[in-house]
């Protein structure tokens, strides 16, 4: 059974709406500044803004606090309440997107932490035109499975998995290129290793947004759909059984 926008709002229990609610509103909160993170490490790497990156690295302790305090209130609702159905899908969704995001703001971090190398070392133009691209995909992909997380919309979740896999190509074929130019010119390696690593780490944040839609299709459709072909989760996705 599907699971509609108005499943949680028929509670005998008030205060267990209220909770379920203040579930959502927390991970979707956790889920903007995280958002912001993304967007503010790449810019911090492609403009070698070493404070705006050093900004990025101390908010990444709030994430994590976040991360903590919202899966304590998940342990407490199903220690209490004991939810069944889609309450507990719900909790269970909110848990693993909430581990995602932080583990977003993780290779956030971990940009903002290249970016001050960069900075220290001297810009390594060569790769930033992928980085920018890569990145404004990645970012738009965390803000999609977001969205699709707040509206219960399966069909902007299914649309992040497709985009994970069109990331996963450019960022094999920026590599080739990286790994190509550090090859005729040796003198670069430690300069573009850091772009490289920068890559890797947007590569892994389209990983995480796609784990989040995977979360959404979860939540609404009842239907683990990690692990399977993109044609296998939009069966399950135009599914109305």
């Amino acid at each position: 059974m599907d699971l509609t926008k108005d499943a949680h709002s028929h509670h005998i229990s008030q205060q267990f709406n209220e909770e379920l609610e203040m579930v959502r509103n927390h991970l979707l909160e956790m889920g903007g500044l995280v958002e912001r993170q993304v967007g503010d490490a790449i810019k911090a790497l492609i403009e070698a803004d070493s404070e705006l990156a050093s900004k990025v690295k101390a908010n990444d302790e709030r994430i994590n606090q976040m991360e903590l305090d919202i899966d304590e209130e998940c342990q407490r609702i199903i220690a209490r309440r004991q939810p069944a159905a889609s309450d507990l899908r719900l909790i269970i969704a909110a848990s693993k997107a909430v581990n995602d995001l932080e583990r977003i703001g993780d290779e956030s971090a971990k940009i903002a932490r290249l970016a001050i190398q960069l900075c220290e070392h001297g810009e390594s133009p060569r790769g930033y035109v992928e980085i920018r691209h890569i990145g404004d995909r990645v970012r738009r992909m965390t803000q999609e499975a977001l969205t699709a997380f707040a509206r219960l919309d399966v069909d902007t979740a299914l649309q992040v998995a497709h985009e994970d896999k069109d990331v996963d190509m450019e960022y094999e074929s920026a590599m080739r290129e990286l790994v190509t130019f550090m090859m005729e010119d040796p003198r670069s390696i430690k300069r573009v290793m850091n772009v490289i690593w920068s890559l890797r780490a947007l590569e892994r944040i389209g990983d995480h947004a796609r784990n989040i839609a995977e979360d959404v299709i979860y939540l609404v459709k009842g239907k683990d759909v990690r692990h399977i072909s993109l044609a296998e989760m939009q069966r399950h996705v135009e599914d109305d059984s």
